[in-house]
């Protein structure tokens, strides 16, 4: 019953809910009892693939490493057995990796049934509720949950116990162009400057926001600001960005078409946004890998 208060109240209610009857072969050995914390040589656990995270801070890791020298680990791993006994992390990799740092030959195991999918979404829920994730990775976990799991963002909701308007923003967030992602990540802008960001429709006018609050470090308050003056200008002569400002931004955008398909793209754009692409090739050969680029 501890160790279930240390879960999330999503990742509480989807392991709870979990088919018993999963796919996924299970050996039960005399040392490992489903459903119970056991005791596991640190040879037999291994990494799950799809871990929702995939950079790991090594300093962090270290920190903990240290401290579970001192008072062990105090949250079990969970994980799933894949037969021939070994085991699966379902969540709980980087105390993983701080134990094998910290020279532990057994740890601490929640084992559960698992198959493949169910594997994925208890993967997935866990990291949404982590505190250390940014915004950017959390909107990618709702993402695959709702691509990979078929959820909606009300079912999102109802799994990992957050309002549906919170998904609804976090996913939007995917929209964004890369450089705002990036600064997200970076953490040179927070969640709220995002948000803001993301209210606007216009590419363009997103990335003259954005490089707004930055030059100007705007609070998210005078941010909100500016976007409302965008949006009362419509009645009057519309606020625009300007054309150095705008050519900087379509040389940027070019620059990452070309790279994307191999060859020259050309964005022509009029003063009034209307527009086209252009990309050049010279043969029927250069025509098909542009076209497989698109495929893909």
């Amino acid at each position: 019953m501890k160790q279930k208060n240390e879960l999330g109240k999503g990742l509480r209610a989807l392991l709870s809910t979990i088919n018993s009857d999963a796919t996924v072969p299970v050996d039960i050995t005399e040392n490992t009892k489903v459903n119970k914390v056991s005791l596991i040589s640190v040879d037999k656990i291994y990494a799950n693939k799809q871990q929702p995270r995939h950079v790991f801070d090594e300093e962090l890791i270290q920190e903990l490493a240290e401290s579970i020298k001192t008072y062990g680990i105090i949250q079990p791993l969970t994980v799933r057995q894949t037969g021939d006994d070994r085991f699966q992390i379902i969540s709980g990799e980087r105390r993983f990796k701080a134990s094998q740092l910290a020279g532990l030959r057994e740890v601490p195991v929640y084992i559960r049934h698992a198959n493949d999918n169910e594997m994925l979404e208890m993967a997935l829920v866990e990291n949404i509720q982590r505190e250390d994730l940014n915004p950017v990775e959390i909107a990618i976990s709702y993402q695959r949950l709702s691509d990979e799991c078929g959820y909606t963002q009300e079912q999102l909701a109802e799994r990992v116990g957050k309002k549906r308007s919170t998904i609804s923003n976090y996913v939007r967030l995917l929209k964004l162009p890369v450089e705002v992602q990036t600064a997200l990540k970076a953490k040179t802008i927070t969640m709220g400057h995002a948000r803001v960001i993301a209210g606007v429709d216009d590419l363009l006018m997103q990335m003259q926001l954005f490089k707004d609050i930055q030059k100007s470090e705007m609070s998210v308050r005078d941010a909100e600001k500016t976007l409302q003056n965008y949006q009362r200008s419509k009645a009057r002569k519309p606020v625009k960005p300007s054309a150095r400002s705008i050519d900087q931004t379509i040389e940027v955008l070019e620059k990452k078409m070309s790279m994307f398909f191999g060859y020259k793209v050309q964005i022509q754009r009029k003063e009034s946004g209307e527009g086209q692409i252009v990309i050049k090739f010279k043969n029927d050969h250069q025509l098909n890998e542009i076209l497989d680029r698109i495929d893909e």
